[in-house]
């Protein structure tokens, strides 16, 4: 049996010429710089316009809107049983700014709970509105008559939605439309009876019902702002009208945010493995991209800025049977005028790819800074991993549809530049001092944030199924 030193010499004794291990030795390598798999496209951060904020705070000034835009109301489900936040119920335009909780509290336990199946009439037009509805869970459809008597779609509700309420503002209240369930869920339910034994036992309740009701007697636009009045088409000398435009008094101001951390890098390896690529530099170009990654994570999921949660509910609308589809996609686009882009996950993308070859249609695409992208009706769709899809049976995401620019009334980015130590526009880096251990700090910092000018400038695609597959 041989020893290892005597195969390792017939080995020796059998090579005709250096090998290629001990070559390395000598030789240096070429090699790429650090590769990091994070890096996104990042399609929200460079198409977003961006405006400078001087003074770290964004005010944004509209007139005055009396209509009070809807919410959702919330809900807690216990096993099979579903009962409604009564602090959300305020949610509902005639209970929006009603501060007693324990009315709402009274009012929200009157609820009752009711299932319903795919393909239920929960009401029908013409029929007298006896009930308020808030949606728990599921999809219901509004049908009403078209032009020649035929039903219509003309919208959908679903999660935290409420049909009912209009009666209020009608003398006899009947539904203008039929609601039809398009998936299996559930409904909480209140008689009218017993919303009016509480608004006669209740002096705070009446008083601000009536004040809704005054408010919404004020002639406004069609988007909620008071009418200025005109005169046009006369003739002679007639006396024009008086007139003039009110503000908002308490107008939103956006504050920039803040992604920031602390890069640590060592004397000793900044000294002397510099060569051929500087250490610090490539530390601080990778620092770099993930904070430019949470930052366009921050602009599409942040509560208080981000984008899916400054969709106005007035703006959002959910699928008519799931996939995203090309009637899906008007209906958004419709909603707005001047959509610049929209953004969808990948994989919403590819559903939607998927609905329109079952049509046999072609959707159109459009060259962006060199980069060939889907589109539909000449706006492009951009990929953001950034959206989220919720788990579940059928993975849901949610698309955006935005129109951009100050001078179009659009959707915004907010950054300051000019930064003391600078690095990239609206990102500096600042040298923080080297400690006992011979470790040098640099803080890296990125401040920013967006701003949506009017509600219209951007729409949400709610209920987007991307993992559907059908015949």
């Amino acid at each position: 049996m041989t020893t290892p030193a005597e195969q390792q010499q017939a080995a020796e004794q059998e090579q005709l010429s250096l090998s290629t291990a001990a070559a390395r030795n000598l030789a240096t390598t070429t090699k790429s710089a650090p590769q990091m798999q994070g890096i996104s496209s990042r399609w929200v951060t460079r198409m977003l316009p961006w405006n400078e904020v001087t003074a770290g705070t964004y005010r944004v000034n509209r007139r005055l809107t009396y209509t009070v835009g809807r919410g959702r109301v919330s809900f807690i489900k216990t096993g099979a049983d579903v009962r409604v936040v009564a602090s959300t119920l305020t949610e509902v335009p005639p209970l929006r700014g009603f501060q007693e909780e324990s009315l709402l509290t009274e009012l929200a336990s009157r609820f009752t709970q009711r299932d319903f199946e795919q393909g239920d009439v929960l009401v029908e037009a013409g029929q007298p509105i006896e009930e308020v509805f808030l949606v728990a869970h599921g999809k219901l459809s509004r049908i009403g008559a078209g032009k020649y008597g035929e039903p219509t779609v003309l919208g959908t509700v679903a999660d935290g939605d409420h049909l009912g309420e209009e009666a209020l503002r009608q003398d006899e209240p009947v539904w203008g439309h039929t609601v039809k369930a398009t998936t299996n869920g559930t409904v909480l339910a209140l008689p009218w009876a017993a919303f009016r034994q509480l608004l006669y036992r209740s002096e705070a309740l009446r008083g601000h019902i009536d004040s809704y009701l005054t408010t919404h007697q004020q002639s406004v636009n069609k988007k909620g702002e008071a009418d200025v009045e005109l005169a046009s088409g006369h003739v002679g000398e007639p006396e024009l009208p008086g007139t003039f435009v009110n503000y908002d008094l308490t107008p939103r101001e956006f504050e920039l945010s803040v992604a920031q951390t602390v890069l640590r890098v060592h004397s000793r390896v900044a000294d002397l493995y510099n060569d051929p690529m500087d250490q610090v530099e490539q530390q601080l170009r990778l620092t770099i991209e993930a904070l430019r990654e949470r930052q366009e994570h921050e602009l599409v999921n942040n509560r208080e800025f981000g984008l899916l949660h400054n969709a106005d509910y007035g703006q959002r609308i959910s699928t008519r049977s799931g996939p995203p589809t090309p009637d899906d996609l008007d209906e958004l686009l419709c909603m707005r005028r001047s959509t610049r882009m929209m953004f969808a996950h990948p994989r919403a993308i590819a559903a939607f790819g998927r609905e329109c070859n079952k049509r046999g249609i072609y959707p159109d695409s459009v060259e962006v800074n060199g980069h060939l992208l889907p589109a539909w009706r000449g706006v492009p769709i951009f990929p953001c991993g950034k959206i989220p899809i919720n788990g579940g049976g059928h993975n849901i995401s949610s698309i955006l549809a935005l129109r951009t620019g100050e001078d179009d009334q659009g959707v915004i980015g907010l950054r300051k530049t000019g930064l003391p130590d600078e690095y990239e526009p609206g990102l500096n880096v600042r040298f923080m001092g080297i400690n006992d251990q011979a470790v040098m700090s640099y803080l890296v910092s990125t401040y920013y944030s967006a701003a949506v000018l009017v509600p219209d400038a951007i729409g949400l695609l709610e209920n987007v199924e991307v993992s559907r597959h059908r015949d």
